[in-house]
């Protein structure tokens, strides 16, 4: 899809290190730096996001003529940039972190300059693509009056979604969607109240003050709440978001204004967009969020409680002394008798880790015609559950690999059997880890319900 990003564009520093002393000049940290990390920062993440998505993307925005707007430039070697003067030095934000820690935030020219003149080649970009992102960043660009006309212009016929920024515009009336954050809806509004019920209230008020076609408040791991005029009045709808663990929520909110607005190019209606635009959030934080985005990391299973998920889960428990369980399955029509296993299991230890059989694995161990569910639907709905921890899907017909990857200290399984004749105790044993029978509930199979179901209809 062709897409255009209209906003502010800044130069991101991630520095990284290690930490063991403190300066003999003043009680702080020394930090000894490992890694120097540059990426477009503002709407340059944003276009880069949908580049790597493979999409048609242009940037809109201005540069300065230094030598950062250069190094800008060379790290966005896959998007078309269309760029007139920003009259000030580039922006840079510095973050500097020990581990998974923040340090702090260096800002360097982030002060909040004129609004910048617009070229017509800027205009004329808007006139030609599929969908339009507005990833305002509080410096100017979307404040700009003849690039506002051309947003308003394209709206009337193109999906729009703007991300607005608390020091930046107003978003255009008559665009499709704007995606502010709890705190930003907050102060737009000034309303009282928490969770849902604001969000609710905020989103009605916003579509109202701002005359957009619908407000989409993110709730941050909660989802979000899509509040949008329709004939019969003020329709509102939660978007609940999958269950992540995340070190690093930066670019969550890029992720998903990207994400809803390839939806909108591709014909879904708003709540439907915004739906999948949390899933791409929520896959993109699973995945290890910005720094996996720019490591080229190989894809992880974008389902929730995957495997990075899950050894972070891990790794919290062993911290603490505590004991981590795993079991496996299909799990394919979860019944009574997968929960009392489940929930037997859990209660050896401190969490618990389900190794479950992807779709492939299932075809493979039970026919062309399993399973019956997904693999994501699956995940879900062990994950809702309070038994279970975390989720680790696996391609083969036994979670051998899977259990070597985060060794957990016992294997717990449900059946008529004898702990010795479970094939993964030689698994477990590699590191003395230990093999656990749990009450097997005899009567209750995924077989035997999809065979009464089938007969039902």
């Amino acid at each position: 899809m062709r897409i255009a990003v209209v906003g502010d564009t800044l130069l991101d520093v991630d520095v990284s290190g290690t930490s063991e002393r403190l300066s003999p000049d003043a009680p702080v940290p020394v930090v000894d730096v490992r890694t120097d990390d540059r990426r477009a920062g503002g709407a340059g993440l944003v276009a880069t996001m949908l580049a790597k998505d493979g999409h048609d993307v242009t940037l809109v925005t201005v540069l300065s003529d230094d030598d950062r707007a250069d190094e800008l430039r060379a790290l966005l070697p896959d998007v078309r940039v269309v760029a007139g003067p920003s009259g000030v030095a580039t922006p840079v934000k510095t973050r500097v972190r020990v581990g998974e820690h923040a340090l702090v935030r260096i800002d360097e020219g982030c002060d909040t300059p004129p609004v910048p003149s617009v070229t017509a080649e800027m205009t004329a970009v808007l006139t030609q693509v599929d969908a339009v992102v507005v990833a305002d960043y509080g410096r100017g660009v979307a404040a700009a009056p003849a690039l506002r006309d051309a947003i308003a212009a394209a709206a009337a016929a193109t999906p729009v979604v703007w991300d607005p920024h608390p020091r930046g515009a107003t978003p255009v009336a008559g665009i499709t969607v704007a995606t502010p954050n709890a705190a930003e809806a907050r102060r737009f509004t000034d309303l009282p109240g928490q969770g849902v019920p604001f969000a609710t209230d905020a989103a009605a008020a916003l579509v109202d003050a701002w005359d957009v076609g619908a407000v989409a408040v993110t709730m941050g791991d909660r989802g979000a709440l899509v509040g949008r005029r329709t004939a019969r009045g003020m329709d509102s709808r939660f978007v609940p978001a999958p269950s992540v663990t995340a070190a690093d929520p930066c670019g969550a909110g890029d992720r998903l204004a990207a994400g809803v607005a390839v939806a909108l190019a591709g014909g879904a209606d708003v709540p439907d967009a915004v739906a999948a635009g949390v899933a791409d959030a929520s896959a993109y934080l699973a995945a290890g969020g910005v720094a996996a985005l720019f490591a080229d990391a190989p894809a992880v299973v974008a389902v929730p409680g995957a495997d990075r998920d899950a050894l972070r889960v891990v790794h919290e428990v062993r911290a603490a002394g505590g004991t981590v369980v795993a079991t496996g399955g299909c799990f394919d029509l979860i019944h009574a008798g997968h929960a009392r296993t489940l929930s037997a299991a859990r209660a050896l230890g401190d969490c618990l880790v389900v190794c479950l059989n992807s779709d492939d694995s299932v075809r493979t161990l039970k026919g062309p015609e399993r399973p019956i569910m997904t693999q994501d639907d699956r995940a879900e709905l062990l994950l809702a559950l309070d038994c279970v921890d975390a989720v680790v899907v696996f391609d083969e017909t036994t979670p051998d690999e899977a259990l070597r990857r985060f060794r957990p200290a016992v294997w717990a399984k449900g059946g008529d059997y004898t702990a010795d004749e479970l094939p993964e105790a030689v698994t477990l044993a590699e590191w003395g880890g230990r093999v656990v029978t749990v009450p097997f509930h005899p009567g209750r199979s995924t077989t035997r319900l999809a065979s009464a179901l089938a007969a039902v209809g």
